[in-house]
C-alpha cells in the first residue's frame, strides 16, 4: 500500500527551515505555496519571499497575516516584479506598528486583485501612498507614528479597493477616498458607511468620478489590435496623469514595454479606446520605420524639430498602409492659429512646428507663411521620392531651424496654445548619446559619480541660464537631478527640539498671536458643528406647509486669515562643513537646527510648506533633494531626512530656485514665499566669471516675481553685503553671528508672514 504522506523535497525543506515557523497551520499549506512561488519567481525571488514571510510571521500579529502573504505574494510579484516583495513587507510592518494593525489582513487579501487592476509597480506605489495618507488623516496620527485610535474606515476601504479600481482610474479612486476623509473624518460610523459603499453619497461620488476609458479594461483588445494590424506586441503599462502634474508624462516605449495613461476621456468626438489606438498606431509606426540617431551635437530646438518631422514621416507611412488613420489623427491633432506668429516677445518655435505638422497631416489646412509652406513641400518631395529615412527628416529639421530661427526663440515665455499633440510619444527611442565633447573633458568623473550615487534620482530636468554678457538665455543649459533625501536617525531632530525647548516656548507665544483668530460662519451646510436656527425654523415652516424643506440647516466655522505656501530652499554646499565663528559647531549643524525649528514653527502655524536642499558640481549635475513635500506633515520621515543633511560641492542657486518654483507655483495660496538659506554667493567650478551666476540668480528672482512668488534670502556670509543686494534687492537678512541662526530664522519667517 502506497504511503499517502508525501515527504518534503530537500529544497522545500530548506525553505521551510529558512521560514523558521512554528505555526501548524502554516506547516499544512507550505508545500502548496512554495511550489507556486518556485513556479512564478526566480530563485533569488523565492529566497526574498521566504525572508519577508519569516519577518511577517514573527511580528506578533498571529498566523493569518503570514498565511495570506504566503498565498498572495508570488502572484503579485509575478505581475509587477520581485522588487515589490520588500515593499509589501515594509507596508505590513508600517501597519503593524500603528493602531491600524487590524487592517493588515484586508490589505494583503485585496492586494493581488488591486495589483491586477493597477498593473505596474509605479501605480502600486501611488496606491500605497494613498492608503497611508488616508490612514494618517483618519486615525489621529501625531507626527507620523504616534496614533491614538485606528482609522474606522481603513479595513473597509481595503476590502472595497478592487471593486473601486475596477470602475475608477487611480485619480478617481484618490478623489473618492479624499471625499470620505474630508467629510467623515470625525464621524466614525458614517466613515464606515462611506467606505463600505453603504451611504448614498459614497455611490454618488463614485458615479461622479467614473469617466473615460480605462486601459486595464481594454488591454486585451488593444494587444490584439497591435498584433493583428502591426504584427507587433508588447507589455502595456499604465501610468497616472493625476500625480505628476508638473512633468505631464507622455506615452513612450522602451525595453520594459509601452507606457500609456491609465485613463483616456473622449475628446473631439474621438472615443477613449480610439485615442489608445491612435497612440499605439503612432508608436508602432516608430517601431517599424524609425532609426536611432546620435544627438549630442544638436541643440534642444534642433531635437524637437527632428522629432516633429520624424513623427510626421511615420504617420504618413502609417496612413499609406491604413488610410482610416488619417481621420483619427486629424481629429486629435490640434489646429494652431497662424495669426499668432505675429507675437514679438514670445518663443514661437513650437507654434511654427505645430503649423507645419498640421499642414502635412491635413491637406485642407492652408498656410500663408511662405517659408513654412516651403518646408511642407520639401517634406512631401522626400516622401514621394521613394525610400525615406530618419536621417532625411533630420536634414529637413536642421535646415528648418537654421532658416526660421528668431532672436525671441530663446525667451523663457514660450507659446504653447494648440501645439501639444498628446497621442504622440516622447521620442526617447530616437536618440543615442555619446556624451563626450571637447568642453567636457574635465567632467569625465560625472558618469562614474552618477552610478555611485546612493540616491535614486529621476531623469534630469533642464533649465535655461541667463548670460548677462549676451543679455540672453542659454537654453536647456543646466541639468537638475532631483531625489528624495536620504534618511538618518530621527532622534537627532528630536534632540534638537529638546535642546531648544526654552526657545520653542518663547516662540509659541508669538505663534499664538500669528494664528488666524477671526472665525467666519459658513452657513447652509448639511453637516456642521451647530444648528443654524434661522434656516432650521424656515425649513420647519416649509415642512408644516407641505413645501420641500431646505435640508442645509447646519453651519460651521472656519478661520479667516493666513493663506501662505512656503518653500524653504537650503544651500547644502561644501562650505557649510566649516566651523562657525565663535562656535564649536559647523555651519551645517547650526543650519540643521535652524531648519528644524523653522519647520516646527511653520507646522504649528498650519501653513503649507516644503523643504528642499541643493548643491552642484558643474552645470551638468545640479542636485536637488526633497526633504519635505507640501503634502507631508512634519513627521518622522521628514525628521529622518533632516537628520541626514550633508554638505558638498558648489552653489548653482538660480537653477535650484527655478526648480523649487515649479513645486511652489503649483500650490493654491494667496501668498507664496521662497525662503533661501545660504552661506555664500552663487558659484560653481565650471564658471570663471564671478558675476555670471550672481546675475543668473537675480534673473531667477525676477522670473519668480512674475510667477507671483516672493523671494527672500537669509545669508550667513559676513561679506554678503557686497553681492546679496544685487540678487535679492532689499529682500534679505545677513546674520553675522551664525550661532544665533536657530533663534533668528523662525523670527525672520514670522516677521515676513505676520
Amino acid at each position: 500500500m502506497i504511503d499517502e504522506t508525501i515527504e518534503r523535497s530537500e529544497k522545500s525543506q530548506a525553505y521551510w527551515e529558512q521560514l523558521n515557523c512554528r505555526f501548524p497551520a502554516a506547516d499544512r499549506v507550505f508545500d502548496e505555496y512554495i511550489l507556486e512561488a518556485q513556479t512564478l519567481l526566480s530563485e533569488e525571488g523565492v529566497s526574498s519571499y521566504i525572508d519577508h514571510a519569516r519577518f511577517i510571521g514573527k511580528m506578533g500579529r498571529g498566523v493569518e497575516p503570514l498565511l495570506v502573504y504566503l498565498e498572495e505574494a508570488p502572484s503579485i510579484a509575478s505581475l509587477v516584479g520581485e522588487k515589490i516583495l520588500p515593499e509589501i513587507k515594509d507596508f505590513v510592518y508600517f501597519l503593524s506598528t500603528h493602531t491600524n494593525f487590524k487592517a493588515i489582513v484586508p490589505f494583503l487579501q485585496s492586494l493581488a486583485a488591486v495589483t491586477r487592476r493597477l498593473h505596474s509597480d509605479e501605480q502600486l506605489h501611488i496606491y500605497f501612498n494613498l492608503i497611508k495618507k488616508m490612514m494618517e488623516e483618519t486615525s489621529g496620527s501625531v507626527h507620523g507614528h504616534h496614533t491614538t485610535f485606528p482609522s474606522p474606515g481603513l479595513p473597509d476601504l481595503l476590502k472595497q479597493a478592487p471593486r473601486l479600481l475596477s470602475q475608477l482610474s487611480l485619480e478617481g479612486f484618490s478623489n473618492w477616498v479624499d471625499y470620505g476623509v474630508r467629510y467623515y473624518k470625525n464621524h466614525p460610523e458614517r466613515q464606515k458607511d462611506y467606505f463600505t459603499l453603504q451611504s448614498p453619497d459614497a455611490v454618488a461620488v463614485m458615479q461622479r468620478e467614473r469617466h473615460g476609458t480605462l486601459l486595464i479594461d481594454h488591454e486585451r483588445q488593444l494587444d490584439l489590435y497591435l498584433r493583428s494590424l502591426w504584427q507587433d506586441g508588447d507589455y502595456l503599462v499604465p501610468y497616472s496623469l493625476a500625480f505628476d502634474e508638473l512633468r505631464k508624462p507622455m506615452p513612450y516605449y522602451d525595453h520594459m514595454g509601452i507606457r500609456l495613461p491609465d485613463v483616456y476621456d473622449d475628446m473631439n468626438g474621438v472615443s477613449g479606446i480610439n485615442r489608445y489606438r491612435a497612440a499605439l498606431a503612432h508608436m508602432a509606426a516608430h517601431r517599424r520605420w524609425s532609426s536611432q540617431m546620435v544627438v549630442d551635437n544638436w541643440s534642444p530646438f534642433q531635437r524637437i524639430a527632428v522629432e516633429m518631422f520624424e513623427d510626421s514621416r511615420v504617420e504618413y507611412l502609417a496612413m499609406q498602409l491604413f488610410p482610416g488613420l488619417r481621420s483619427l489623427f486629424s481629429a486629435l491633432h490640434p489646429i494652431p492659429n497662424e495669426d499668432d506668429l505675429s507675437h514679438t516677445e514670445m518663443s514661437l518655435i513650437r507654434l511654427r512646428l505645430a503649423l507645419v505638422s498640421r499642414a502635412i497631416l491635413d491637406s485642407e489646412f492652408k498656410l500663408e507663411d511662405e517659408v513654412l509652406k516651403s518646408f511642407v513641400v520639401r517634406f512631401f518631395d522626400v516622401m514621394q521620392a521613394g525610400e525615406s529615412s530618419s536621417p532625411d527628416m533630420a536634414d529637413i529639421a536642421l535646415s528648418f531651424i537654421a532658416r526660421t530661427r528668431r532672436q525671441t526663440d530663446a525667451s523663457p515665455n514660450t507659446y504653447f496654445d494648440n501645439t501639444e499633440v498628446d497621442y504622440r510619444d516622447d521620442n526617447r527611442h530616437l536618440w543615442i548619446y555619446i556624451e563626450s565633447s571637447d568642453e567636457d573633458e574635465q567632467f569625465e568623473h560625472l558618469e562614474e559619480q552618477k552610478i555611485q550615487d546612493d540616491v535614486d534620482t529621476l531623469p534630469p530636468r533642464h533649465y535655461h541660464e541667463w548670460d548677462y554678457n549676451a543679455q540672453t538665455y542659454r537654453p536647456d543649459w543646466v541639468s537638475v537631478y532631483e531625489a528624495v533625501h536620504a534618511r538618518g536617525n530621527v532622534q537627532v531632530v528630536d534632540q534638537i527640539l529638546e535642546k531648544h525647548s526654552v526657545l520653542a516656548k518663547r516662540l509659541k507665544a508669538i505663534l499664538d498671536a500669528l494664528k488666524p483668530q477671526q472665525k467666519v460662519r459658513v452657513r447652509y451646510q448639511e453637516e456642521g458643528s451647530e444648528l443654524d436656527l434661522d434656516v432650521a425654523i424656515r425649513s420647519l415652516i416649509d415642512l408644516k406647509s407641505g413645501s420641500q424643506p431646505d435640508m442645509r440647516i447646519n453651519m460651521s466655522h472656519k478661520n479667516d486669515g493666513r493663506d501662505i505656501a512656503v518653500m524653504l530652499l537650503v544651500d547644502l554646499s561644501q562650505s557649510l562643513n566649516e566651523k562657525a565663528k565663535g562656535s564649536t559647531q559647523t555651519i551645517l549643524e547650526l543650519s540643521q537646527e535652524a531648519v528644524t525649528l523653522l519647520a516646527w514653527t511653520i507646522d504649528k502655524l498650519g501653513d503649507k510648506f516644503a523643504i528642499g536642499g541643493f548643491h552642484s558640481d558643474t552645470r551638468h549635475n545640479v542636485r536637488y533633494s526633497h526633504i519635505k513635500g507640501f503634502s507631508e506633515s512634519f513627521n518622522d520621515d521628514v525628521k529622518a531626512r533632516l537628520s541626514a543633511m550633508e554638505a558638498k560641492y558648489s552653489t548653482r542657486m538660480g537653477a535650484a530656485m527655478r526648480h523649487a518654483a515649479h513645486y511652489l507655483e503649483a500650490q493654491k495660496a494667496g501668498k507664496k514665499l521662497m525662503l533661501v538659506l545660504t552661506d555664500g554667493e552663487p558659484a560653481d567650478i565650471d564658471v570663471d566669471d564671478d558675476a555670471l551666476l550672481i546675475q543668473d540668480t537675480h534673473q531667477a528672482v525676477k522670473e519668480l516675481q512674475q510667477q507671483g512668488i516672493y523671494s527672500y534670502c537669509i545669508n550667513l556670509d559676513p561679506k554678503a553685503d557686497e553681492y546679496v543686494a544685487d540678487i535679492f534687492g532689499q529682500h534679505y537678512t545677513v546674520i553675522d553671528h551664525v550661532d544665533k541662526l536657530p533663534e533668528k530664522l523662525p523670527q525672520i519667517f514670522m516677521s515676513l508672514t505676520k
